[in-house]
C-alpha cells in the first residue's frame, strides 16, 4: 500500500483532542458518536482507499471517482455518506518564465471529500493545495466542530477555501484582459503579441470555466442534502452555505462575463487590423496616384506627340512644372482627406 502523506485530527466539543493518529485507528474514532474526525490522504493508491472504504463502508463508485483522472466537479449522495469533488485553481508565477507564449499558466489541483455523519475524509491528487489554510478556517469557529453538523461545517470550510482561490484566479484573468484591452489601441503594440496573449487567455479561461461553472451544482446539491437531513438543523450553517452559494454564483457569472470580454477583445483586434490595413491601402493608393501623374505626363510628352519645346530647355521646364504642380495638388488633396 502506497501513501505519500496522511494527516488526521479529532475534535470533541470543538476542541482538538488528538492529531496525527495512525490510519488504522480511523474506524474506531469514527464510531465514537461524540467525536468529529478528519482524515487527509495525499496521493493515495487504489489499494489504500479500498482498505479504508471496507472499514468505513464507503461506496466503491465513490472510491473509483476519487482516484480517476479527469473527473468533473460534482456532489453525489450515497447510502451512508456523500462524495464531493472540486478543483483548487491558481496561477503559478514560478513556472511563467519557463512556459511558452501559448502555454497555459493556470494550475488545477483536485480535492475530493467523503462526508460521513461525524467526520470527513479528504483525498488530494497532489500536495499543491495547502490544507493548512482549511484547518485554520475550521478552527476559527470551534463552536461548529461538533457531532451532527460538524462534518458539513468541515466541508463548508474546504469548499469556501477552494472558491476563494477560484475568485483570486478569476480576478487575475480579469486584470490580464484589462491590460490587453489597453494595449489594443496602442499604436506601438505588436499585433502578433496581442494575438498570442488573447489565445492564451482564451485557453486559460476555457480551463477555468470547466471547474468553476459546475460549482453551483455542487453547492446546490449539498444544500439540498442538508434540507433533507433530519440531524442537521444548524442556522449558522444555513447562512454559511447560502453565502457560499452566492459566491459560486458570482464566480460563475464573472467567468461568463470574462468569456464575453475575451471574445470582444479578439473581435476588436480583428477590426483594428482591418482598419489599419485600410489606412495602409489608402496611403499606398494616394502615393500611387501621385506617382501616376508624373508617369502620365512624361509618357504623354515623351512618347505620343511632338510637344512645344521638344528638344529644347523650355520643354523640359514646362513638363517639370506640370509634374510638380500636379503632384503637389494631389498631395494636398489627399492630406486633407486623411488618406496620407
Amino acid at each position: 500500500m502506497t501513501l505519500n502523506l496522511v494527516r488526521t485530527r479529532v475534535w470533541r466539543d470543538g476542541e482538538c483532542v488528538g492529531k496525527d493518529f495512525p490510519l488504522a485507528d480511523v474506524s474506531e474514532k469514527v464510531r465514537d458518536e461524540n467525536a468529529l474526525v478528519w482524515v487527509d490522504l495525499c496521493d493515495p493508491d487504489h489499494e489504500c482507499l479500498t482498505e479504508l472504504a471496507n472499514e468505513l463502508l464507503l461506496d466503491p463508485n465513490a472510491i473509483e471517482d476519487a482516484v480517476a483522472r479527469g473527473e468533473r466537479p460534482k456532489a453525489t449522495r450515497y447510502a451512508g455518506h456523500a462524495f464531493v469533488t472540486a478543483y483548487a485553481t491558481w496561477f503559478d508565477a514560478d513556472d511563467v518564465s519557463t512556459l511558452g507564449v501559448l502555454d497555459s499558466r493556470l494550475r488545477l489541483s483536485r480535492v475530493s471529500a467523503f462526508v460521513l455523519s461525524n467526520g470527513i475524509i479528504t483525498v488530494r491528487r497532489d500536495d499543491r493545495f495547502d490544507m493548512s489554510q482549511v484547518v485554520e478556517r475550521w478552527e476559527e469557529d470551534p463552536a461548529l466542530l461538533t457531532p451532527g453538523s460538524g462534518a458539513l461545517a468541515l466541508l463548508h470550510g474546504l469548499l469556501d477555501a477552494v472558491v476563494d482561490g477560484q475568485f483570486e484566479t478569476i480576478e487575475t484573468i480579469d486584470d490580464a484582459i484589462e491590460a490587453l484591452e489597453e494595449g489594443l489601441f496602442d499604436e506601438s503594440a505588436r499585433t502578433k503579441e496581442i494575438q498570442q496573449r488573447t489565445y492564451r487567455l482564451r485557453k486559460e479561461l476555457v480551463q477555468l470555466r470547466r471547474v468553476v461553472l459546475p460549482m453551483r451544482e455542487v453547492v446546490g446539491a449539498v444544500i439540498r442534502g442538508r434540507a433533507e437531513s433530519e440531524h442537521d438543523r444548524s442556522p449558522v450553517l444555513d447562512s454559511l452555505y447560502t453565502d457560499l452559494y452566492d459566491h459560486v454564483t458570482r464566480a460563475a457569472e464573472w467567468t461568463e462575463s470574462l468569456r464575453d470580454m475575451v471574445v470582444t477583445v479578439f473581435e476588436t483586434n480583428l477590426s483594428l487590423q482591418d482598419a489599419r490595413l485600410n489606412t495602409v491601402m489608402k496611403k499606398l493608393t494616394g502615393w500611387a496616384a501621385i506617382i501616376a501623374v508624373p508617369t502620365a505626363v512624361t509618357g504623354w510628352f515623351g512618347q505620343n506627340v511632338l510637344f512645344p519645346g521638344v528638344g529644347q530647355v523650355s520643354g523640359t521646364i514646362v513638363s517639370t512644372v506640370v509634374i510638380v504642380t500636379s503632384a503637389s495638388l494631389l498631395y494636398v488633396l489627399f492630406r486633407r482627406r486623411d488618406w496620407l
